[in-house]
């Protein structure tokens, strides 16, 4: 699976290991994150990260 890329701050969405603070756990594809996810670091929306 592919990782994504804030494009603001750089942070990177691994879905082998999820955001389990934000209730996404490992395992779950980009595409699966829900729409309203935010950049735990910048708050910046999904359609705000790149694929890596």
């Amino acid at each position: 699976m592919k990782k994504y890329v804030c494009d603001v701050c750089g942070w990177e969405y691994d879905p082998a290991v999820g955001v389990p603070e934000a209730g996404i756990p490992a395992g779950t594809a980009w595409e699966d994150v829900p729409a309203d996810f935010l950049c735990p670091l910048c708050g910046v929306g999904k359609d705000e990260f790149s694929a890596e």
